[in-house]
């Protein structure tokens, strides 16, 4: 039998940033029906890859061939229209226009008058989206829907395009279990079809789900290339991070514990939050040195809980206190000003300034704490980014660098690095891992487990159920905007958790802990998956 066509060599390619060196003579073969993993920590040069590929950059050296022939492409248009297509971790598609203009947009069908024959593409839009699993109505716009729904349509008008290549960059980042399962039977009908498929995630279980290949980034240049089923999970992580096994199995994989005070009044109670069609009398309580997880599906209102406490979601009604003081004006300056700090699901939209430097991003909400009479003190500034760019372990060539030029993983730690600079009583977290590769993503856990060691009181948002569980002391359980059940101690595991998600919670369970309860971190049940659980 025959070997499967190559579609796809990469040769040689390199792509140097001011102080950067992105990318290093990487070689990259790809063959039809292939579905590849494409991994690395953040800064290891895989969205740069992309990126050349899909004509966003053009290569410093090297040489790109696509079915056979030498391409530079100029546009990602012209990648597309060639046959590769793109779905990116953060939807780029257009919120205001409708879903089936979205899903046909470029290649629009048109009448004998060449006018939009919008009937032909209604109808298209929503046989299209039905065997994605998407019921909706795609007259409406893109923007009305979930981002999970946004995803679903992101991935069907790259599939729909006749592509020969599709690359999906974290596909699943904001998928729930069921759409998951959809996009993988899509990506084994792509197989099937002899499509090549570039899968890009950090989540171990869905690489071995679907993925032959694997190609492992480090610092820029490829460290290895071959069949994914020959590398053991301990083995692939270690080749990511570049250490031996045993240094990864006590850093990269071990649990965090700290020592957290448990028997104190809560820094933050949340009590009865009600607003209007999303959340209906919401509490929450965090203590000093308490990691608080919430869980919950789709749709549950966990991220709308985070944003009605930092003041970001008007409350119908409810209450919120920091430290005994009930929190007034209901709106972002006043939480901060309480100490509550909140660090976004998008933090492209939500949270970092791209066009600004690290400096300016890292000191933009302190900066009226560095000033005397209006002026700003540049030393202070400078004692502030020089710390917490140290603490957190930021890459970047230099303060003054872009932060838009980063790597997520380094966008998210610019992030946090703003809100630890304000010195917050409570820190909330909506996805502080999304889109992290596994060594940021452990420096971020420990990092969060080090801030509540010293007293930080911690609200934790996670679509990683491992990391929820690994992570929190209790995890209180949200469904349909309303809490179902809280888990504290020996009862936060996988099995009861997603138990009290399904609605299906032992008597033991689904309780509120009481103030006496001892939260236990040092539990040894490690869960092996993880379940998209956004909120």
């Amino acid at each position: 039998m025959a070997p499967p066509a190559e579609v796809l060599a990469v040769r040689g390619l390199s792509k140097t940033f001011p102080g950067v060196r992105a990318l290093d003579d990487v070689d990259l073969t790809l063959h039809a029906g292939e579905v590849h993993a494409l991994i690395g920590e953040n800064g290891a040069g895989k969205s740069t890859l992309i990126k050349l590929l899909t004509g966003v950059y053009r290569p410093d050296a090297g040489d790109i061939t696509f079915q056979g022939r030498q391409v530079a492409f100029g546009t990602p248009l012209e990648a597309q229209k060639a046959g590769i297509s793109t779905i990116y971790q953060e939807v780029n598609l257009i919120p205001l226009l409708s879903v089936a203009r979205n899903l046909f947009l470029g290649r629009e069908p048109r009448n004998r008058f060449g006018l939009l024959d919008f009937a032909r593409m209604h109808r298209e839009a929503e046989q299209t989206l039905r065997t994605f699993g998407v019921r909706v109505d795609v007259r409406q716009p893109l923007r009305t829907l979930g981002v999970g729904a946004q995803q679903m349509v992101a991935l069907a008008r790259a599939v729909a395009t006749e592509a020969r290549i599709v690359i999906m960059d974290e596909p699943t980042s904001s998928l729930e279990p069921r759409e998951v399962e959809t996009l993988f039977a899509v990506i084994r009908r792509l197989r099937d079809d002899g499509i090549a498929v570039v899968y890009v995630s950090h989540r171990l279980d869905e690489l071995y789900a679907v993925c032959d290949t694997v190609t492992v980034l480090r610092d820029g240049r490829r460290v290895h290339h071959g069949s994914l089923a020959e590398l053991d999970r301990l083995a692939l992580v270690s080749t990511m991070l570049g250490r031996e096994l045993g240094e990864v199995r006590r850093e990269g994989l071990t649990k965090f514990t700290g020592d957290h005070t448990t028997d104190s009044e809560p820094v933050l109670r949340a009590e009865e939050l009600t607003v209007e069609h999303r959340l209906h009398g919401v509490s929450v309580a965090v203590r000093p040195g308490e990691v608080v997880g919430l869980g919950g599906l789709l749709g549950s209102g966990r991220t709308e809980t985070a944003k009605a406490i930092s003041g970001a979601l008007a409350l119908s009604s409810g209450k919120v206190t920091v430290a005994g003081v009930p929190l007034r004006g209901g709106s972002t300056p006043a939480a901060i000003r309480a100490g509550i700090s909140l660090l976004p699901e998008d933090r492209k939209s939500e949270g970092i300034v791209p066009g600004l430097s690290v400096r300016e991003n890292i000191a933009l909400a302190v900066l009226p704490q560095l000033s005397r009479f209006g002026l700003v003190s540049e030393a202070r500034v400078d004692s502030v980014v020089d710390t917490f760019m140290k603490r957190l372990r930021i890459k970047a060539s230099s303060p003054h660098q872009k932060v838009g030029e980063l790597s997520g993983g380094n966008q998210q730690k610019v992030l946090l690095a703003r809100w630890l600079a304000m010195n917050p009583r409570v820190l909330l977290l909506d996805e502080p891992t999304r889109g992290i590769d596994v060594g940021a993503k452990a420096e971020v856990q420990k990092l969060v487990d080090e801030l509540a060691a010293d007293g930080l009181g911690v609200l934790l948002i996670s679509s990683d159920l491992e990391e929820l569980i690994e992570g929190s002391d209790r995890v209180v359980v949200l469904k349909d905007g309303a809490v179902v059940g809280e888990l504290t101690g020996d009862d936060v595991t996988e099995d009861k958790l997603m138990r009290t998600i399904a609605g299906d919670v032992p008597p033991a369970t689904g309780r509120p802990a009481a103030d006496g309860d001892r939260p236990d971190r040092g539990k040894d049940a490690r869960p092996q998956g993880e379940v998209a659980v956004d909120g």
